[in-house]
C-alpha cells in the first residue's frame, strides 16, 4: 500500500490519541470548487510515496498502547479507496477500535464508498470541502475544529 506519511501517535484528528496514515493521491476537489489555491495539505502531495506493507502497519497500530483509533487523512483517502478497504479489513481481523475517515467528498458523492465501509463496525466519516472563509466549528463526534461550517462527522457503522 502506498502512503504519504505515518503518525504514530496523533493527538489533533480526533478526541483519542490515534494513528494518523497519510493518504496519497487528491485531485483537489476543494481549490477546483472555490477557484484558489486554498488546500492546506497540497505540500503533502510533493512528498515521497512510501510502500508499507498492510500486515506491519496493522501490527504497528496494535502493539501501541496509546493508540485508540485510527485516523485516514493526508490528501484523499476516497481516492485510493481499494487500500483503504483493504487497511479497515486487516484492522477489523484485530481490533473493533475506532476506524475515522476525513474525506473532502460530500455525503452524497461518498455514497458508493460509504456503503461498501458500512459492511465493517465503528467507522466515521468526515464529510464536506473545505471552504475558505467559513467560520470554524467544533465537531461533536470527532471532539475537534473542523475548518468550515459545512464539513462534520458521521457513524456509518
Amino acid at each position: 500500500m502506498i502512503v504519504r506519511g505515518l503518525v504514530d501517535e496523533d493527538f489533533i484528528n480526533y478526541k483519542v490519541p490515534s494513528m494518523f496514515v497519510v493518504f496519497p493521491y487528491c485531485s483537489f476537489k476543494c481549490e477546483k470548487d472555490c477557484g484558489i489555491k486554498c488546500c492546506q495539505n497540497s505540500a503533502v502531495a510533493l512528498s515521497p510515496q512510501i510502500n508499507v506493507d498492510v500486515d506491519n502497519l496493522v501490527e504497528r497500530y496494535i502493539q501501541n498502547p496509546i493508540t485508540h483509533a485510527i485516523v485516514f487523512g493526508g490528501l484523499e483517502p476516497l481516492d485510493s479507496y481499494g487500500d483503504v478497504l483493504e487497511l479497515v479489513a486487516a484492522l477489523r481481523e484485530s481490533t473493533q477500535d475506532p476506524i475515522v475517515l476525513y474525506t473532502g467528498y460530500t455525503e452524497e458523492e461518498a455514497a458508493t464508498y460509504v456503503k461498501g465501509l458500512q459492511t465493517f463496525t465503528n467507522i466515521i466519516v468526515k464529510f464536506g470541502r473545505f471552504i475558505p472563509d467559513r467560520p470554524h466549528h467544533i465537531d461533536e463526534l470527532l471532539g475537534v475544529e473542523l475548518a468550515s461550517d459545512n464539513q462534520y462527522a458521521k457513524k456509518i457503522s
